[in-house]
């Protein structure tokens, strides 16, 4: 028995009651052990989940930064004025903060040319291919976060000498069998001999260039592309709102607010966004298996008070109140929680660390997470054990003892 004198009157010091529970969960280490499991893998699931949807959100954010956060984008309406000069990225780079530009024509009617790379009729393979037909200044590879493939891009001297030249996406060449640049192989457009000197590839910005035909601005005209219709801006990290606000009247002082400019959203938000989609997907996880140990400590705690009736009945007779049995239960419950809390908001410090370590991240760990593990977890051992210790406490001395 377990059980010390109760003095008289009723009273019961609360070092006793906490001594008898901490006496109660140590006389049965497998049990208590058993039913701490489940709280430990509640509070480890919680914190892992919030911890890696925080480090996580703050890697995409890292990526984010460095792909698109830095891209904007200007296009004018296709109303057949000139509202942007085909020299005006030049210009624009002289904005601090602009690292790259280029501009680009394209219309819906250019964008579903009927294109073919040899004049010859081969029944096996489909003669046309249709692609869009693109006008676009030299920087355009830079400012499309791209690279040449084979061959290389069209610069001045092939605009100035107006060079029936096409640089071909990697796809638009795949497409039309083009993979050899040494014989200058040409594709025909509405019958009209290019010459193809480059395959442009590897995209991380306006992808569809992948399946183009793109030409320099003085033959655009062979395609209806006489003005600008898009503007491509890399900035510096951070100054993207900057040169939005001053991109329109660099390129179009006098039609500034008839372009529309694009601008990347804020980084914070799509962090947000991140562990917002994050803990909604794993938070009912974390909250099951909380439910699981309080369960389990219920089950255990009602199951511990059955076997301990004899013990209750006896310390009942010795003057011990009813409140003085049902806190003595709940203590034990409790400390069960709150050792499942402790012991699990370690794993998952440990958890999210190695996930970090392993993936070459910098964890993010809230310090207002790791106090409020434990919390839970006896919060939820004093859920748990509510019912069970309410019973002990209504058990009569008379009857215990018998």
């Amino acid at each position: 028995m377990n059980a010390k004198r109760i003095p008289s009157g009723g009273r019961t010091d609360l070092r006793d009651l906490l001594a008898e529970a901490i006496a109660g969960l140590l006389a049965r280490p497998v049990r208590t052990a058993l039913t701490a499991l489940g709280t430990v893998i509640g509070i480890t699931t919680l914190v892992v989940t919030l911890g890696v949807a925080a480090t996580a959100g703050n890697q995409i954010v890292g990526r984010f930064d460095e792909l698109t956060a830095t891209a904007v984008t200007v296009e004018a309406p296709d109303n057949g004025e000139e509202l942007i000069r085909w020299d005006a990225p030049e210009e624009l780079a002289r904005l601090r903060g602009v690292v790259s530009a280029a501009a680009i024509a394209q219309t819906g009617e250019s964008s579903s040319l009927a294109v073919r790379s040899n004049t010859l009729v081969d029944p096996t393979r489909v003669a046309d291919q249709t692609l869009a037909v693109i006008a676009a200044t030299p920087g355009l590879p830079e400012a499309a976060h791209g690279r040449v493939l084979k061959g290389r891009f069209f610069d001045a001297g092939h605009i100035a000498r107006r060079d029936r030249v096409v640089v071909l996406g990697e796809d638009a060449a795949r497409m039309l069998g083009v993979s050899r640049l040494e014989n200058q192989p040409a594709v025909f457009i509405r019958d009209r001999a290019y010459t193809v000197i480059g395959i442009l590839g590897d995209l991380k910005r306006e992808r569809v260039l992948s399946t183009a035909v793109i030409v320099p601005p003085t033959i655009g005209d062979d395609f209806g592309l006489k003005h600008v219709t898009r503007v491509l801006i890399n900035t510096s990290l951070g100054a993207a709102d900057l040169i939005a606000g001053q991109a329109p009247l660099a390129l179009s002082p006098g039609h500034a607010e008839e372009l529309q400019v694009t601008v990347p959203p804020s980084p914070k938000r799509a962090r947000d966004a991140v562990e917002q989609d994050v803990n909604a997907l794993f938070l009912v996880l974390g909250l099951v298996s909380l439910v699981v140990g309080a369960v389990g400590i219920a089950n255990v705690t009602l199951v511990t008070v059955m076997e301990r009736v004899a013990e209750i009945g006896l310390r009942r007779a010795l003057g011990a109140a009813r409140r003085h049995i049902a806190v003595q239960f709940l203590l034990e419950s409790t400390l069960v929680g709150l050792a499942g809390g402790v012991i699990g908001a370690s794993l998952g410090i440990v958890t999210i660390v190695a996930i970090s370590a392993a993936r070459q991240w910098t964890p993010l760990l809230d310090i207002r997470l790791a106090i409020a593990a434990p919390i839970a977890g006896a919060l939820v051992g004093l859920l748990a054990g509510l019912s069970a210790s309410l019973r002990a406490a209504r058990l009569e001395p008379v009857e215990a003892l018998r």
